[in-house]
């Protein structure tokens, strides 16, 4: 402030009694408190004349000499304090034209928007002053030239966050994996992103007409409380220049903000003035969105199927492609089987036994029947185990002409869809532009 209040503490206490009182009946109803301003004078203060110009203007008497004298002490926060006071009020339009611009002061790209400059942005966005208030802050923003320092994939992702890794297009059901391949995801997942950031402003622009209605606006003609505000900023920043609040909480920079204000969760007043600012943004990002949208499907395409590629053409599978893929599921299907030489030497043991049974007797027979039961045993389970190979590769090899023969007409209807996805995308680009331009006037 101008001066140190606690020159004076008995009329600083009477000043921040009545700021107080001022401050909530403002907020509830629009006018200043019944009783007269009874404080004193404080020379070099601004807040004294400003509270007693508010006064007179809500009165409707004349304030141009208290007006005079706050100004020539501290011209910027006694036109902050008329132009938020009179928002809180409900008679925004009750400011002159110059107070906007004072009390605003300069945006800049490299410097944090101070509480006050942000409390005058959301109540012009919430029509507080009227078009002329919105039309201001819109000026301010434009003349910076924000959306050439603008990194364009963080606007995107402020306006439509959350977007899925991999869009799979109905054609592509069946074999996901297909939507990874490069030459497939980036046509669809333009189309796909194209129309999220229509949906997304359509929203925002829709939001905006009918907040008018349904939400409590700065202009304050119903006498709603300020505790119905989604925002408490305008109120925060009166209680600190009235010196009644604590110390003002971080800053953030223009660009966070207008990010944040961006976002699925924002108020729609101030979602409409970041669209128009991100507006050059999101043309630029529309048309490459609507190129990458008409991207056609390569005719010759290798994809994997049972972890082995196959180039497939519009005609078929590739047949050289196909056989290697067959001979690897074959060598990975079949087991390598050395000399049976276990049976071998069973065999030859129970014939040595039956041959030597003629000496030994009974005895020795029986054993020599039991090795050779054993052997034929062990060859028996060998000729299993090579069949139920050569039935695993067999089933394989048909699941991967399955699935050629089946991702082949998955990208023969991929390719149809593409003449449909290819207008829809021309037809979200045309109406987001149309949206983008029309975004202000619609919140």
């Amino acid at each position: 402030m101008s001066t140190d209040l606690t020159a004076d503490p008995q009329a600083a206490a009477e000043l921040h009694r009545y700021a107080e009182a001022l401050l909530a009946h403002l907020a509830a109803n629009g006018a200043a408190p019944p009783s007269t301003p009874g404080f004193q004078d404080i020379p070099g203060h601004w807040l004294p004349p400003a509270v007693h110009a508010l006064v007179a203007i809500l009165a409707g008497d004349d304030p141009l000499e208290p007006l005079s004298r706050a100004a020539g002490r501290d011209q910027q926060r006694t036109a902050l304090f008329l132009c938020l006071s009179l928002a809180v009020a409900g008679h925004g339009s009750r400011i002159h034209a110059s107070w906007l611009g004072t009390a605003f002061g300069d945006l800049s790209l490299d410097q944090p928007v101070t509480h006050g400059q942000r409390a005058l942005w959301l109540a012009a966005a919430r029509g507080a002053y009227g078009p002329a208030g919105k039309i201001f802050v819109l000026r301010k923003l434009d003349t910076l030239a924000i959306p050439d320092h603008a990194d364009h994939e963080e606007w995107v992702q402020a306006l439509a966050p959350g977007e899925p890794a991999v869009v799979v297009p109905t054609s592509l059901a069946d074999f996901p994996e297909m939507a990874e391949l490069p030459e497939l995801a980036r046509p669809a997942q333009a189309a796909a992103r194209l129309a999220r950031l229509r949906a997304r402003c359509l929203e925002i622009t829709s939001a905006g007409q009918a907040g008018q209605a349904s939400s409590a606006p700065l202009t304050n003609s119903t006498a709603s409380p300020a505790t119905a505000w989604q925002e408490d900023e305008p109120i925060a920043v009166l209680r600190s220049l009235a010196g009644l609040g604590g110390p003002a909480g971080p800053m953030a920079s223009l660009t966070s903000y207008l990010l944040d204000d961006l976002r699925p969760a924002a108020d729609p007043h101030l979602a409409a003035i970041a669209l128009h600012v991100a507006a050059p943004i999101l043309r630029g990002v529309a048309e490459e969105l609507e190129a990458d949208s008409r991207l056609e499907p390569p005719a010759t395409l290798t994809v994997s199927l049972l972890g082995h590629p196959v180039q497939l053409h519009p005609e078929g599978p590739d047949d050289a492609s196909l056989a290697k893929a067959e001979a690897a599921i074959v060598a990975e299907g079949t087991l390598p089987r050395g000399t049976p030489w276990a049976v071998i030497v069973l065999a030859v043991a129970g014939v040595g036994c039956l041959a030597g049974a003629t000496v030994a007797g009974w005895l020795l027979a029986a054993v020599g029947v039991v090795l050779l039961g054993a052997a034929g045993w062990q060859l028996w389970r060998r000729r299993e185990a090579i069949a139920s190979d050569a039935r695993f590769v067999a089933a394989r090899v048909a699941e991967l002409r399955e699935l050629a023969d089946g991702a082949v007409w998955a990208l023969h209807a991929y390719a149809r869809e593409s003449d449909g996805r290819a207008k829809q995308a021309a037809d979200d680009a045309a109406e987001l532009t149309r949206l983008i331009r029309r975004g202000p006037r619609a919140a």
